[in-house]
Formats: C-alpha cells, sequence, structure tokens
C-alpha cells in the first residue's frame, strides 16, 4: 500500500512526551505510528558516532562537557533521560550503530534520517564517519533510492556534497534556515535530492514546494507540530514532516476536523 503523504518523522524521537534521542524516545515514536525517525550526531573523542544534537551535553543530561571531549565510556554513566522527566532515567549516550541495530530486526523498519551537525572540531570526519558505519550496515547500496532506509541531512552544503561523494545512492536532504537566490526557484545541488525548509519558510512562501517539485524533487520540511502548520504542508505537497510529536501530527493528518482545538497539547 503506497505511504500517504506527507509522512511523519519523529524529530529526536517522540520529543515531546521522552528525553530527546532516547532509546525510549525512538521506542515511543515508533509506538506512535511515526513512519520514520530522525536523529543529529555527532563525533565523540573515541571516534563513535552519537546522537547529541547540542556540542556539548549539559542541556540534555546531568553531566557536563562537550561530546568531542568525551568518550562514550565517560558518557555510560550520565543520565540523559531526568531532565525531561524526574522519573525516567536513561543512562548512557545511544549511539548511532546502537539506533541502527534497534531498527535493523523491525518488520517495518522506519526510514531514519541523520543529521551530521556543524561546525564540527573534527570537521568533514562526520560525514566519512557516517558513510562507513551505514556501509557496515549495508545500507549504503539501496537498490530503489525511493526505498532508501536512511537518509543523510545537513544544513552545511560542504558537510552534504562530502557525504555524497563518499556514498552516491543514500539520498541527502539539504536543510534550509533560508531562501535565497538560485533555492528561490526550487533549485538543487546536483548532490542533494530533497530540500529541507524551516516550516517558517513555507509560511511565508508555500509556493516553493511545488516549484521543487516542478524539478523532480521532494520537500522535508521542520519542525511541524502545530494544526496550521500541519495543513499548510498537507496543502502544499510537502513529502515528510520532522514533528516533536508523532502521535498528534499523525491523528491530525487522519482526522483533520483536529484543527478546530487549536494548538495541539503538551
Amino acid at each position: 500500500m503506497p505511504q500517504p503523504f506527507p509522512a511523519v518523522v519523529a524529530h529526536r524521537g517522540a520529543s515531546a512526551s521522552r528525553a530527546e534521542h532516547t532509546r525510549g524516545a525512538f521506542e515511543q515514536a515508533l509506538q506512535q505510528g511515526a513512519d520514520g525517525l530522525e536523529c543529529d550526531v555527532r563525533v565523540s573523542r573515541d571516534g563513535q558516532l552519537v546522537c547529541v544534537h547540542d556540542r556539548r551535553i549539559d542541556r540534555t543530561s546531568n553531566g557536563r562537557g562537550a561530546v568531542s571531549d568525551l568518550t562514550v565510556a565517560e558518557m555510560a554513566g550520565v543520565d540523559f533521560g531526568s531532565w525531561h522527566h524526574p522519573h525516567e532515567p536513561e543512562h548512557g549516550v545511544l549511539t548511532l550503530d546502537e539506533l541502527l541495530g534497534m531498527l535493523a530486526d523491525l518488520r517495518n523498519r522506519p526510514r531514519l534520517f541523520v543529521e551530521t551537525k556543524h561546525p564540527a572540531r573534527y570537521g568533514g570526519l562526520v560525514e566519512r564517519k557516517l558513510a562507513a558505519l551505514l556501509a557496515r550496515h549495508g545500507l549504503t547500496t539501496p537498490r530503489v533510492r525511493a526505498d532508501a532506509p536512511v537518509l543523510m541531512m545537513s544544513f552545511a552544503e560542504a558537510a552534504v556534497r562530502r557525504f555524497k561523494a563518499a556514498a552516491p545512492r543514500v539520498p541527502t536532504v539539504l536543510l534550509l534556515s533560508q531562501i535565497r537566490g538560485v533555492r528561490r526557484g526550487g533549485v538543487l545541488p546536483t548532490w542533494a535530492d530533497v530540500a529541507g525548509p524551516d516550516v517558517r519558510l513555507l509560511r511565508a512562501d508555500p509556493g516553493f514546494v511545488s516549484r521543487v517539485a516542478a524539478l523532480g524533487r521532494d520537500t522535508y520540511c521542520w519542525t511541524v507540530d502545530e494544526p496550521a502548520d500541519i495543513e499548510l504542508c498537507k496543502r502544499s505537497g510537502v513529502r515528510y514532516v520532522a514533528t516533536n510529536r508523532p502521535d498528534a501530527t499523525r491523528s491530525h493528518l487522519d482526522d483533520p476536523d483536529l484543527a478546530r482545538f487549536g494548538s495541539v497539547a503538551e
């Protein structure tokens, strides 16, 4: 059965209800019916890709320090869950390798959108590490690109270009916080497969999605939690919506009349 549009992508997991980037957040996202999962990755001091958004772990754990200064072993005893819900501790940083292993045995495997974070101390190492890890998991040679289990994303054009050179069959998303120049016409570089605008850009220019589509590309929009934004993405033809609330977003897509209730509840 064809997947309905737009597909619901859980932003850092079900991050409105569980601590972001934890195993519990991703498990709950799957329980809530997410079609895909999104995660950010950085390189730890011992060269592993870990699922952390910020340069430091201070905001999302009871530990302190830059990810690039800490090993996975040093982050093993750190609580990444209680900051969000005091009674839900989750110790140890989640590595991307662990997340891929968690998804490997699922019958209906969700697509995984992996964002490499920049600027980073190790520069292009994060893209090289990502390409190598995906290759070890057998994820760099999808038979059909449209069904690829993993997509790579970044705001940094150099990062997307580097990754595409290393893993040309893995789809890439160029994330956009502004639309300027040729991008206004929906034009993407040859090494970017999907446009990734902030939802605020679509509010100002909803026609951007159709211009991208006219050139044969899909759109990934972030971060879409409000009913009006969900409706905007659906009307505009957005292919993927990243949301902190996959359950509420899925319910709204299935029942547009929910818009009359206003903002999605916490």
